[in-house]
């Protein structure tokens, strides 16, 4: 996290939007009535990419995410994680986009949790894609420090991949933000954190929906625009 002063108050860049829906949620003591607990945000963010990989809307260093976090008990996370995937599917279908490729990203060599908790995740979003009836394929260590994540790449018009949607199933993050929830038989336990995004960067998606239409968006994305 980068800090500026500006007007003699403390600015900060923010990497990503976890912490603020972390914070949130340990507001207010929670049940499992309420799971799972959905918080939603079109969240702004910022990356330090190098200047070389630098890409016009394609590749920024600050983009909007549609950014969600839901919290559920440990029996919801395989029917959460299938809700969501078929959310990311219906909605790439209604933009035009057919094709896509789906891989789980499994534990990175600097990773947060345990290997035991790691398999835990991995395993519940294999389960669910298989449920599915999806293919994948696994990209060894290529997961995010705080968890393993499924991604969604879909194909441009020059078919070009681009990974957009992402979910990804995290204990770890509870754990340190000592997160809890009252359970049915009244003890405290620990909520599963997913984290999904559907478009991703919304710049990258609109450049990816603008090359593949040619600029002649469909009616229902242009409502202005004659016939």
């Amino acid at each position: 996290m980068y800090f500026t002063e500006i007007d003699e108050k403390m600015n900060a860049v923010k990497p990503m939007n976890c912490p603020g829906h972390l914070l949130m949620y340990r507001e207010n003591l929670h049940s499992y009535r309420e799971m799972p607990l959905r918080y939603f945000e079109l969240g702004l963010v910022h990356r330090h990419e190098k200047s070389g990989v630098l890409n016009g809307m394609l590749r920024v260093r600050a983009f909007t995410q549609d950014d969600a976090h839901i919290f559920c008990e440990m029996e919801q996370v395989k029917d959460v994680i299938k809700e969501v995937n078929q959310l990311v599917i219906d909605l790439y279908r209604d933009f035009g986009f057919t094709e896509f490729k789906v891989a789980i990203a499994t534990r990175p060599e600097s990773a947060m949790g345990s290997p035991e908790i790691w398999e835990k995740a991995e395993t519940a979003l294999a389960e669910a894609l298989k449920e599915q009836g999806l293919e994948f394929k696994i990209k060894p260590g290529e997961g995010a420090f705080y968890g393993p994540k499924i991604e969604f790449n879909i194909k441009d018009s020059l078919k070009r991949e681009w990974q957009c949607g992402t979910v990804q199933v995290d204990f770890s993050m509870p754990e340190r933000f000592n997160l809890e929830y009252m359970a049915s038989d009244g003890t405290m336990k620990r909520p599963v954190m997913i984290h999904r995004a559907i478009l991703g960067s919304m710049e990258r998606f609109l450049a990816i929906l603008t090359e593949s239409y040619g600029g002649a968006f469909p009616l229902w994305l242009s409502p202005g625009r004659s016939p």
